[in-house]
């Protein structure tokens, strides 16, 4: 077990670009959208620093009065090519075949869409792996707030709290983490020390890939 941390009751991850690699798929079909909407598309390194909200919240900021058919577009455009395209991250499999020996509650807790994140999770043939899928939109609110976090765990009998890691790549999923008092931690190959993007955001453990998240349940 990592130094100081506790050993996990229940285990909530994120799903795109902590076990999947979402990144390529994402950033076609944001292109495709802001192209539409004649904005000047993001670079697939922008589209790593600036999405990490829902639709709900990141797209009326983004797209105005229009943001809900830019949604229904992005999401069309989206859906046309994910299954074809989305990969495991390596490791991925390895280490949730793992994880059950060390929690007894496993779950995923997405920005996704809930209905899109269902779709990726069964094409992926990992339902097994998880007691629970939470997407954008099923809770009342989305990450960075609790809520997604905390329905996640209704029924299980496990209360919030440190005992709860919390993996993600985002700093979206690091203060869903903290709002909920649970272990925030950092899933993927970054520099936070070095990077504004993570500056002031808090976590208690950074692991670069998913042997490294095995070592420190160990």
């Amino acid at each position: 077990m990592a130094l100081n941390l506790p050993r996990p009751r229940a285990i909530l991850f994120d799903w795109d670009n902590t076990l999947v690699d979402t990144w390529p798929i994402i950033y076609k079909a944001l292109h495709d959208t802001m192209q539409r909407w004649n904005m000047t598309p993001w670079t697939l390194e922008e589209v790593k620093l600036k999405v990490g909200k829902s639709m709900r919240d990141s797209f009326p900021e983004m797209f105005g009065e229009a943001w809900e058919e830019a949604g229904d577009f992005y999401l069309a455009a989206y859906r046309s090519y994910h299954l074809e395209q989305l990969v495991a991250l390596p490791g991925a499999v390895r280490m949730l075949d793992a994880v059950r020996a060390y929690a007894p509650y496993v779950g995923v807790v997405s920005n996704k869409r809930g209905d899109s994140l269902r779709i990726e999770v069964a094409h992926m043939g990992w339902n097994h792996y998880f007691d629970v899928l939470v997407g954008a939109g099923d809770a009342l609110r989305d990450k960075p707030y609790a809520d997604p976090a905390l329905f996640a765990l209704q029924g299980s009998g496990i209360e919030a709290g440190r005992d709860v890691w919390f993996v993600g790549d985002t700093t979206t999923d690091l203060e869903c983490a903290r709002a909920c008092g649970m272990t925030a931690i950092l899933y993927g190959d970054v520099q936070p020390e070095s990077t504004a993007h993570y500056l002031g955001v808090p976590y208690h453990l950074h692991v670069r890939d998913h042997d490294a998240f095995i070592h420190a349940l160990v």
